[in-house]
Formats: C-alpha cells, structure tokens, sequence
C-alpha cells in the first residue's frame, strides 16, 4: 500500500542511534554526516518505489559527497512478515546495488518511529547544524523509472542546504510503500 510522507518540519533536530551495518559492524547515525549535512534515508529491499529508484539513489549520494553532505539508509521493515527485508538480505541488496553508504537495520523500529518514517522511500535532509531542512522526494518518477533529465530534487534541496544552510520552501512530499510495522509494540515499554 502507498504511504505519503509529509512536508519538512524545519529545524527539527536529526536523532542519533548506533545500528548494525551490511558491511559488518554497528555505526551510529550522526557520525555519518559530512562537514555540510546529512541525508537519512528510510528504504527496503522488496519495495517497487525504491527498486525504481536505487541507482539514482547511489548516483545522488555519490555526488553528495563532493558538497560535503553525508549520507545513510535504513532498513525498519518487519523481516518477520516481509522475510525479502532480513538482515541477510539487506547484505544481498547492498552488494547488488553496490551501495556507497551505510545500510543500516533498525530491526526494533525505534528509529523510523522516532523519525516519523512513514513509507520506503523517506529522506529527511540535514544541515550542517543536524537541522531538518528538507523532507521530500527523490523526483517525481515514483515507482517507474524515470528519463534521465527528470528534476533531481533531493539532491537539488541537499546542493542548496550544503551552500546556505536552509531546504527550500517548496518540497513535494515521498511517497511509496508504507512501512511495515510490526504488529507487537512492545519496543516502545523497552525504550522507556
């Protein structure tokens, strides 16, 4: 089912957390940030939004990096339901799509929930303070694959915040799978 996420909270502070990586060892979410931002990406293996979208994903992050804007992914699906988003197969998709980022697993889904994930793909965009600035889409292809001259507007919002520090005012909400959530919330009694 398609979930859209809404608009940019302006100034809201990023969250950090310590998850384990496909590449093998824990890594924590602020630590990933470049000099000039972060992007904090909610994605999953099974999704058709994201499946359309990876490699402009890998090419948007690739070309981040030269502004100074870091960038991460996480995985909160529940593998239980959805075995296609397990930790072993988080592995298969970082190598398949030869991710250049950290490809995290919030398996007790407390990250997504302290976001406000709601659906794969969800960027939220940081500047260098760690100050949401931009909550929106990667473009406007959704589940297809869009033409190569398609307005790029994360990366777009990201070049600006890496400049000035402030997202733009208009954004156009994500939209894609919903999160799959697990059915027992007994995360939130452990959090507490």
């Amino acid at each position: 089912m398609a979930s859209t996420a809404p608009l940019c909270h302006f100034g809201w502070k990023a969250i950090d957390a310590r998850l384990p990586g496909t590449e093998g060892r824990a890594r924590s979410i602020l630590d990933l940030a470049g000099p000039n931002g972060l992007v904090v990406a909610f994605i999953c293996n099974h999704c058709p939004y994201v499946k359309a979208v990876i490699g402009r994903i890998v090419r948007d992050a690739l070309e981040l990096e030269a502004h100074g804007i870091g960038f991460v992914a996480i995985n909160s699906n529940d593998a239980t339901v959805y075995p296609e988003d397990s930790f072993d197969n988080m592995k298969r998709f970082a190598a398949d799509h030869a991710l250049p980022f950290p490809y995290l697993h919030d398996a007790d889904q407390w990250v997504a929930r302290a976001y406000g994930a709601v659906c794969t793909p969800d960027f939220f965009g940081f500047n260098k303070r760690m100050e949401l600035q931009y909550r929106g889409r990667l473009d406007a292809s959704r589940k297809e694959i869009g033409p190569a001259d398609l307005r790029r507007d994360l990366f777009e919002a990201m070049v600006g915040i890496a400049r000035t520090g402030k997202g733009p005012e208009e954004q156009h909400s994500a939209i894609g799978c919903s999160i799959k959530w697990k059915q027992d919330p007994s995360w939130l009694a452990q959090k507490r």
